[in-house]
């Protein structure tokens, strides 16, 4: 007798036999069913980031971001601190987004916000690498340029393989005219970082460097590769002002109007707009793009431009309006912390007080000496008269060996005009010829002035001696 053929163990047996078919069956079943499942099927994509995720992205990551994500970004971390305000990080994010919106609505008023919460998150946490570079950042944008310097070396030195600390430190070193360490800069920041934002921050590089050709590349690719409609319309807004540098008008005006099309709220591309307008010759849509960009960001360098082109038609009424607008914004600017006396100088040496002008240009050199100050200065003691003292400035300006690398039409335009009165006639015909070269449009005031010269100076002589 073999166990099983005990009937109690038989029937046990059989009941054992029943278990396992049954479960055979259940787990064919169940087979059968996973086969058909949803989740055997292709995953499904995750969920887009919200206003808010969008912009806490782009502010910590040295993009550009839409102003209707940051009034989202913001409310949430200041409704998020009034129970946490301790959060350090909730504070750097805070503070880089109140940075954005005053550098995408021209707002001056929102960068003391900025700095109280900054300072409010390296006061919890005093090596937050995020908040060092937002300080930096905002240095920038006030122009204060030592001050950039120094905050964006400690951001560098708390977070070393992060890019946007080396982004910023270009900045910095472009400002108080460090053309080497500009150059190591960008070397490391292309080495640790790679998309979008990293190429359009380097072909502003290339640009001051008068690398045209590399930046226009870098930014095409930049607007190609944008993550989000805001980003694109920035990098589009860079490569039409790249554009309108080399006189490509049209070229120029397309960049600007997508740019506009792909963000309503940019308003650098409406004033973009206005001087490719006025350059193609289409004065009153440039008028109005001005005034309706005017109308929403009132920046002074945008009022001069508009001034000048009311100027340059003989309404000399409305200029005197625009130049008001300046003076008044720039009044402002400085209330909130920003040094806008390069502007101010530009103005003054043009529609003001040359020695003025001066005197702002001279403490401005003396502080943070970038190739843009070194022109203005040069064009100020120009129209002050003194042009021994202005040739050194100019020379400084568009002489790449001393900083100068940038192809600018309306720096040559300055070093021609300062030659001439100073009767180096070869030289300043070259430098007169060569801005209109780069530029035929410069500036609405300067491309007459600069034909006339041209006229006054005539054809070399051929016992003019060779210019090298």
């Amino acid at each position: 007798m073999t166990i099983l053929d005990v009937p109690g163990r038989r029937r046990r047996a059989r009941r054992v036999r029943r278990a396992l078919v049954a479960s055979a069956a259940a787990g064919a079943v169940l087979g059968g069913v996973l086969v058909l499942a949803p989740w055997e099927r292709e995953a499904a994509p995750p969920p887009a980031p919200g206003p808010a995720a969008l912009a806490r992205s782009a502010v910590t990551g040295g993009a550009p971001a839409a102003l209707s994500d940051l009034a989202v970004l913001i409310d949430e971390h200041e409704a998020r601190l009034r129970e946490r305000p301790r959060d350090a990080a909730s504070w750097a994010v805070l503070g880089a987004a109140y940075l954005e919106l005053g550098r995408r609505t021209a707002d001056a008023g929102q960068y003391p916000r900025a700095r109280r919460a900054l300072e409010s998150a390296l006061r919890h946490r005093p090596r937050d690498a995020r908040a060092l570079e937002a300080m930096a950042s905002l240095a920038v944008a006030r122009r204060d340029f030592p001050a950039a310097r120094k905050w964006a070396e400690a951001a560098r030195d708390a977070a070393p393989r992060r890019w946007t600390a080396q982004a910023v430190l270009a900045e910095a070193y472009t400002g108080l005219g460090k053309h080497e360490a500009v150059a190591k800069a960008l070397e490391r920041m292309t080495e640790l970082g790679s998309g979008p934002a990293v190429k359009a921050r380097a072909a502003a590089v290339y640009r001051d460097m008068g690398w045209r050709e590399d930046a226009a590349a870098q930014i095409s690719d930049a607007a190609a590769a944008a993550a989000t409609p805001a980003q694109r319309a920035a990098y589009l807004e860079q490569a039409g002002r790249l554009a309108l540098e080399r006189g490509d008008r049209e070229t120029a005006l397309r960049h600007f109007q997508e740019a506009l099309r792909t963000d309503p709220d940019l308003r650098a591309a409406q004033a973009g707009q206005g001087r490719a307008l006025a350059a193609l010759g289409r004065t009153s849509e440039a008028l109005a793009a001005y005034r309706a960009a005017l109308a929403k960001q009132p920046r002074a360098e945008w009022a001069l431009e508009l001034g000048e082109l009311y100027e340059s038609l003989g309404l000399d009424q409305a200029a005197r309006v625009q130049y008001g607008l300046l003076r008044d914004r720039v009044r402002r600017a400085a209330a909130a912390g920003v040094d806008e006396e390069l502007v101010l100088g530009r103005f003054e040496a043009d529609h003001g007080d040359a020695w003025a002008a001066v005197r702002r240009l001279r403490a401005e050199w003396k502080r943070q000496p970038a190739t843009e100050v070194a022109d203005a200065l040069g064009w100020a003691l120009y129209r002050a008269g003194e042009y021994e003292e202005a040739l050194p400035y100019a020379v400084r300006a568009t002489e790449g060996e001393q900083g100068g690398g940038v192809r600018s039409a309306l720096y040559a335009f300055h070093r021609g005009m300062v030659e001439r009165k100073l009767e180096r006639y070869g030289a300043a015909r070259r430098h007169l010829q060569e801005a209109l070269r780069i530029d035929p449009y410069f500036s609405p005031l300067g491309v007459p002035e600069a034909r006339r010269a041209l006229d006054r100076l005539g054809e070399p002589s051929v016992e003019d001696p060779p210019v090298f």
